[in-house]
């Protein structure tokens, strides 16, 4: 029952039939070629039965193994290493088919390769996720064939493997490692001046060749009879909140990834930054209400607090409620934070709806928030106009950008600071805000 189930027809099967027809047509006009076409035959259907018998003589004639990392990181490439191992005693054709999951929409994954006897093939091939969740990976399947190809036997490896597809922990790693090797520049990060220092005082030094004269201590001067001055340190554990609209304006799709997700793995990436500052870092989803809350914490563990937050997120189709928002905030955050705000506005009347709550947080908080350019419409705008609808389509196009820019200048009008990014450089955008606000000594 075994063998009928596993035994599959090579594709050189039906060459070798062909080739036998071919010879029993021709000897309709040379008869003598009739005999040597049921010779044929009859070889063929001993090496047929041979070839079953080389592939079903060996219980595990094959050995294959998917390798799989507990989680995925969305919207990068992910590494899928495969081994296979030949434990026949001769050379043998496999043919290597995975069953991928569902969210990828790919039914043509095949890889071939001749494996000599007793020898390990390994490969590795990179899938790239743009949804967060569960991701189950089927059954492993390897077809393989002896050298006369006629049947293939069929082995089944690794059935049924789930794999959680969370926020990008690639681009977080990434960025925590030049910021800590001060390597930001090759990513766009800027290095920013410091225009002055922050309130907290840490000590009182010796003055050496290149400290600032203004920090200079004249009574701790006049005691020791030298030069003296005051040491200062930038702020710890300042409360900051990542605050996600999860109101269906995320959830338009830039190449592939939501507006969302963008925003998700940004705010990973910039808490883990936050984080090695030092800093709090929390934070907060609403669309009608405020769904998900998380306090500022610089707790070891919060870290994977937030990722496991994030990854539970979902977009809703439902308007965003500010109001709510306001309300909320001053209700329960009480200390001046850091807000930044991932959501969107198409158009400046639909900022001016919500800029009254936007105004009254920023009295309160330090507001920045954040939204996106529409890269759509880009090359609508280089493009150039031929015909009398493409001047329509390109002007329209223009005003939309236009409006953008004006809604980051209303905000400023207001005291918020607005962040107007293409989702591709989100993350650069945001953290390099957060550097300048510690540098100038605002948090």
């Amino acid at each position: 029952m075994d063998i009928i189930k596993n035994l599959y027809i090579h594709e050189r099967f039906f060459k070798y039939l062909s080739s036998i027809a071919a010879i029993f047509l021709v000897s309709f006009w040379f008869p003598i070629l009739y005999m040597v076409a049921w010779f044929m035959v009859t070889i063929f259907g001993i090496l047929f039965i041979g070839d079953i018998y080389l592939l079903f003589r060996v219980g595990k004639g094959i050995h294959a193994r998917r390798i799989l990392s507990d989680k995925f990181s969305n919207s990068d490439l992910n590494p899928i290493p495969i081994t296979v191992k030949n434990n026949y005693k001769f050379k043998v054709e496999v043919k290597l088919i995975d069953e991928l999951p569902t969210q990828f929409q790919k039914r043509d994954f095949e890889q071939v390769s001749f494996i000599n006897p007793q020898n390990i093939w390994e490969f590795e091939y990179a899938m790239k996720p743009f949804e967060r969740g569960e991701y189950v990976f089927g059954n492993l399947n390897v077809y393989v064939s002896s050298f006369l190809r006629i049947v293939s036997r069929r082995y089944k490896f690794e059935e049924n493997k789930s794999v959680a597809v969370y926020p990008s922990y690639i681009q977080m790693k990434k960025y925590e490692f030049l910021a800590l090797s001060n390597r930001l520049t090759e990513f766009g990060l800027k290095k920013i001046r410091r225009i002055g220092h922050t309130l907290e005082f840490e000590q009182i030094k010796n003055y050496i060749a290149g400290d600032d004269v203004r920090t200079i201590n004249w009574k701790a001067t006049a005691k020791r009879s030298q030069l003296m001055v005051n040491q200062y340190q930038d702020e710890k554990s300042q409360p900051i909140y990542s605050i996600i609209d999860v109101g269906r304006v995320m959830k338009m799709p830039f190449e592939e990834l939501k507006l969302i997700d963008y925003a998700i793995n940004s705010t990973l990436a910039f808490s883990n930054i936050a984080l090695r500052k030092n800093d709090k870092a929390g934070l907060l989803t609403f669309a009608k209400k405020v769904d998900t809350v998380l306090a500022a914490s610089n707790k070891k563990t919060h870290l994977d607090t937030i990722n496991e937050a994030l990854y539970n997120i979902t977009t809703q189709f439902t308007d965003t409620d500010f109001g709510y928002l306001y309300a909320f905030i001053k209700r329960k955050i009480t200390q001046r934070s850091l807000l930044i705000l991932y959501t969107n506005f198409e158009h400046i009347s639909s900022l001016k709806r919500q800029l009254p709550f936007l105004t009254v947080i920023a009295k309160s908080h330090l507001l920045v928030v954040v939204f996106f350019a529409n890269t759509e419409l880009d090359q609508l705008i280089l493009d150039n106009a031929e015909d009398l609808q493409a001047i329509y389509h390109k002007t329209v196009a223009e005003k939309f950008a236009y409006e953008k820019k004006l809604i980051v200048k209303e905000l400023e009008s207001k005291g918020v600071y607005g962040i107007l990014t293409k989702p591709q450089n989100l993350t650069v955008n945001v953290i390099n805000k957060y550097l300048e606000f510690k540098s100038k000594g605002f948090i």
